[in-house]
């Protein structure tokens, strides 16, 4: 389903409403998006208009031009900008909803440990229009409960770093190659926090204790089958050497093929030919750890459980330059996140329900609590994972 199919969908609201939460016009109220009908008669007039800045791509002038030709509200776009601050939690508590309705489940290691887990990620966002200025939106989210806590909007000369989130005791930084910087992880390191990144053979140099270098293409080549690895390595930091793990598992013959395949695809694209080295290493899945507590297993099955969900930020990714960020305000810029990840949601709940979609025809209820999906001759088990 592209973007196109989908705005075709949000023409037809009974429909694509019913995958909407059960509570979801009560919670409006509770979660401060509408506790009074004040330009909006109620909340389904709320998100029909919240939907045409998120899917359409309109900016808040615009939008307001259409809820008002469409009938469903008078309001100016300065009024629209307030309404939309207001609504971060309500678009937040829908988005994280859908997925645990929606969305296969995530590995227990994500919700059965007492982490705050938090998903690092950065994306650029082109305005629309010939004038449209790029940004690079650097924003955190809680897992499992899509909490973004923390949001920065740059230019694309700031690069990916986790230098530009505050770092707490307790968080655990989740994140893939591109953070995996020796300065933010000591930045997050001193903020009390642990790291996990995933890693190639040359963007951090890993030492052993008596600071000789860590051969890791070396311990990689010493697994077989389904035997995973756990190393102890050093980093260097500021004030010394930072302990940390390497956990890695090899790849089945046929993943192994495919990931080698892609390295190689994507250094002619670049143009350059990859080292003999670095095409091995793709026949291997290694993260580096400075958490001491969890197993191999669950090192390795958190990070599997980052991509499952990427798979998900790669479609907020594709439509989130269709919006008019709010640049300088964070909590309009935090609210726009929200309602970008709902979309995302949406449109995976659409594409769950199409590939089960019953050929008889008839029409299917969706029941919010048990996941599924009931017809009137027949169910169909749409329940995640």
């Amino acid at each position: 389903m592209n973007i196109d199919d989908f705005k075709d969908c949000v023409e037809d609201w009974d429909v694509l409403s019913s995958f909407f939460p059960g509570d979801w016009q009560e919670k409006a109220k509770q979660l401060g998006a509408l506790r009074r009908c004040r330009k909006f008669a109620d909340p389904k007039a709320l998100m029909r208009t919240l939907l045409i800045h998120f899917v359409d791509g309109c900016s808040l002038r615009e939008t307001a031009a259409r809820a008002s030709e469409g009938n469903l509200a008078s309001i100016s776009d300065v009024a629209l900008l307030k309404r939309l601050k207001a609504c971060g939690e309500w678009l937040r508590w829908m988005a994280a909803e859908l997925m645990t309705t929606w969305i296969a489940k995530q590995p227990s290691v994500i919700f059965g440990k007492q982490l705050n887990i938090r998903i690092i990620d950065a994306t650029a966002v082109q305005e629309p229009g010939s004038t449209g200025s790029t940004w690079r939106v650097h924003y955190s989210i809680g897992l499992p409960s899509l909490q973004c806590n923390e949001v920065y909007v740059t230019s694309p000369k700031t690069g990916e770093s986790f230098k530009n989130f505050s770092a707490n005791p307790g968080d655990l930084f989740v994140a893939d190659r591109g953070y995996a910087h020796r300065a933010g992880i000591e930045h997050v390191i001193k903020g009390g926090g642990d790291v996990l990144v995933r890693l190639n053979l040359n963007n951090i140099p890993l030492l052993n204790e008596d600071g000789t270098r860590f051969g890791l293409l070396e311990h990689l080549r010493t697994l077989t089958g389904n035997q995973l690895g756990d190393w102890n390595v050093f980093i260097n930091g500021e004030d010394g050497l930072i302990p940390g793990r390497v956990c890695a598992a090899k790849k089945s013959k046929a993943a192994a093929e495919k990931a080698q395949r892609k390295t190689v695809a994507e250094s002619k694209k670049k143009g350059h030919k990859p080292q003999p080295e670095t095409i091995e290493s793709a026949g291997y899945v290694f993260v580096f750890t400075t958490n001491r507590v969890l197993a191999t297993s669950a090192v390795l099955e958190l990070y599997r459980g980052r991509w499952q969900i990427e798979l998900v930020f790669k479609r907020l990714k594709s439509i989130m330059g269709l919006g008019h960020l709010k640049k300088t305000d964070f909590e309009g810029a935090k609210a726009w996140i929200h309602g970008k990840l709902f979309v995302a949601f949406l449109i995976e709940a659409l594409i769950r329900a199409g590939e089960n979609f019953s050929p008889w025809g008839y029409p299917i209820r969706k029941d919010s609590r048990k996941g599924t999906m009931s017809v009137e001759r027949g169910l169909i088990d749409a329940s995640p994972g």
